[in-house]
């Protein structure tokens, strides 16, 4: 469904091949939006690209997809660089409306481990809070140097009930979590001034590729379809309607929020 405030204006999203990011681009497409996609895909998942931006096409909407190692500050500057000269090219909107940061990329792994459970490298660190949040300061920062950012765009960053829980293999990525709401909320303050808002967008638990790689994935899984008050879990599609309804008002007053979307799950009473 076309909207009139979204119809013909651009969105960024970081980690656009699959789960909340594929999801969403292929929705703010379908609401009327370009679609820039950043992705790392071997050529085994590029199936699921081209499905993506088969689907962007046919509503009618560019995708301009690219993929990179999205903490590589080259690749950036070169991807940015090229949607710069896109938006000046066209008659539309000379900034983008949304950027959704939806990075999956990090170390599953403990941080105490014996013989063959091996703990966490300083490494595996830094390149998970790396990837997972200091990456989306480094994105607005170049995007706002270019003129990309202006009143009324949007940036959203995925988090999870993790980001306060302890769950087992996943404290690196608990820790990228809370970094990234707090990046969030630093950037809300500072592009204020400027009409852009900055939120993070809490997930309930979804099955999602990433959910599959931890773990205790399927067992929170059934513990959120067991639990969680609106009588199932949580699936990209809500995020991504979410982020629409979110992104409908250009005023920039919602904004320095962490905004749960999980049916209610995260107030339940066990």
């Amino acid at each position: 469904m076309r909207h009139s405030q979204l119809d013909g204006q651009w969105a960024l999203i970081l980690g656009a091949s699959s789960g909340f990011g594929g999801t969403t681009a292929v929705a703010l497409a379908e609401a009327g939006m370009h679609i820039a996609g950043v992705h790392l895909d071997r050529r085994s998942t590029m199936v699921n690209v081209d499905r993506i931006t088969s689907e962007i096409a046919s509503h009618g909407r560019e995708a301009h997809f690219v993929n990179m190692n999205a903490a590589d500050a080259a690749k950036r500057t070169e991807m940015l660089d090229e949607l710069r000269a896109k938006l000046d090219a066209s008659d539309g909107p000379a900034t983008v409306r949304i950027m959704l940061h939806s990075l999956a990329f990090g170390t599953l792994g403990p941080y105490i481990g014996e013989a063959d459970d091996r703990p966490i490298t300083q490494r595996q660190m830094e390149m998970t809070l790396d990837v997972m949040a200091n990456s989306v300061v480094y994105w607005s920062q170049d995007m706002m140097a270019r003129g990309l950012l202006g009143a009324g765009s949007k940036i959203y960053g995925m988090t999870s009930g993790g980001d306060v829980r302890v769950i087992p293999q996943y404290g690196a990525v608990s820790a990228a979590k809370a970094a990234l709401a707090a990046h969030l909320r630093q950037l809300a303050v500072e592009l204020a001034p400027a009409g852009v808002a900055a939120n993070a967008i809490k997930a309930g638990i979804t099955h999602t590729p990433a959910l599959e790689k931890i773990p205790a994935g399927m067992q929170l899984l059934d513990f959120a379809e067991n639990h969680n008050p609106s009588g199932r879990v949580t699936e990209p599609s809500d995020i991504a309607r979410a982020i629409i309804g979110l992104s409908l008002d250009d005023s920039n007053w919602v904004t320095g929020n962490t905004i749960n979307v999980d049916g209610g799950e995260d107030i339940t009473v066990l």
